[in-house]
């Protein structure tokens, strides 16, 4: 039988203006792919971090240094290979002679985004040395914590065609990300811009240091997104998609208790960039795909075969619209 989502309106007020300014500004750095930046604004302001797999050259790292100045941050890059340590990410205390006490150095993990780049090159210690971080947004170095900045975003990278030498990444590691997305390749006008571009004499158009949003305003949009009306049916809907993970004939790994939590606030972010004050099964459906093919272990390469079955399998709830339920904009 389905059910009847009745969403009331929502009164509190959102600067949604400040985010589709951010979401201009990754557009224009990553030309041709407006699909891939509302993910990584979704997976952003859900407070969560991504992963992305996909082949050298597709605009990574020009992603991670526009989301960094779009939201007024610091940004770090770690070239992760075999040979880093642990404390080349998060730091280490140093002995000074002139104080004769022990002086912390913060790593790179010290940013508001870090890029880690082909994470899975990395060996699995030091790759553990960003499980305290992404999931408690500290670390702790010679039994002393040290937090990191509220805003903590980590972008990984990894290569899928290339895995000579590489450690992949435990089920653990992966259930710290909230969302897995790949870039691809540009369409053909997109290439004929980004070329155009490169011969222009300010090329960067200032995406270099534009900052867009007010120290803290991050912070503030994370907390109303996490606020964001969730109707009981569709806590029961996101229940019973993630029971139906744990006895599906080709999933192996089901969904955990984090990931349904993650799956929501995604859903919640998805909403947000709608300019929505509630969440629908549509919301649900829109980002079940890069938050469940990052951390279901499924018996086949097919992900996005088998995530559709799983969401065919669980009968949807239905909804009437509110009478107003869109955010108001400062």
């Amino acid at each position: 039988m389905s059910m009847l989502i009745d969403a009331p309106a929502t009164d509190f007020t959102c600067d949604l203006a400040a985010v589709d300014r951010l979401r201009s500004h990754l557009n224009a750095a990553l030309c041709g792919k407006s699909d891939v930046v509302d993910q990584v604004l979704t997976c952003l302001l859900s407070r969560g971090h991504l992963l992305i797999e996909d082949k050298p050259g597709l605009g990574k790292t020009t992603l991670a240094k526009a989301v960094a100045t779009g939201i007024g941050g610091r940004f770090a890059r770690v070239q992760c290979t075999p040979d880093l340590l642990p404390s080349d990410i998060t730091g280490f205390n140093i002995f000074n002679q002139k104080t004769q006490e022990f002086e912390f150095r913060p790593g790179p993990v010290f940013s508001d985004v870090l890029l880690a780049d082909e994470i899975n090159r990395a060996t699995p210690r030091t790759q553990s040395a960003l499980l305290e971080a992404m999931a408690e947004r500290q670390v702790t170095v010679d039994a002393v914590g040290h937090r990191l900045a509220d805003e903590f975003f980590v972008i990984a990278t990894q290569n899928p065609t290339e895995q000579h030498g590489t450690y992949p990444l435990p089920e653990a590691q992966l259930d710290r990300f909230s969302m897995k997305v790949s870039i691809g390749y540009p369409g053909h006008s997109a290439e004929m811009d980004m070329l155009r571009a490169a011969v222009q004499p300010d090329s960067d158009n200032g995406h270099d240091s534009e900052r867009l949003l007010e120290e803290g305003q991050l912070k503030r949009i994370q907390t109303e997104v996490s606020q964001l009306y969730v109707a009981e049916p569709i806590h029961d809907y996101l229940v019973r998609l993630a029971a139906a993970t744990r006895s599906h004939p080709h999933i192996v790994l089901g969904l955990s208790p984090r990931g349904i939590l993650m799956w929501q606030r995604a859903a919640q972010a998805r909403a947000f960039l709608d300019h929505r004050g509630y969440v629908t099964p549509d919301d649900v459906h829109d980002v079940a795909v890069p938050v469940l093919s990052v951390r279901l272990g499924i018996d086949h390469d097919d992900y996005s075969t088998t995530i559709g079955e799983l969401l065919q399998s669980v009968s949807v709830p239905e909804y009437r619209l509110p009478q107003s339920a869109e955010l108001d904009e400062k």
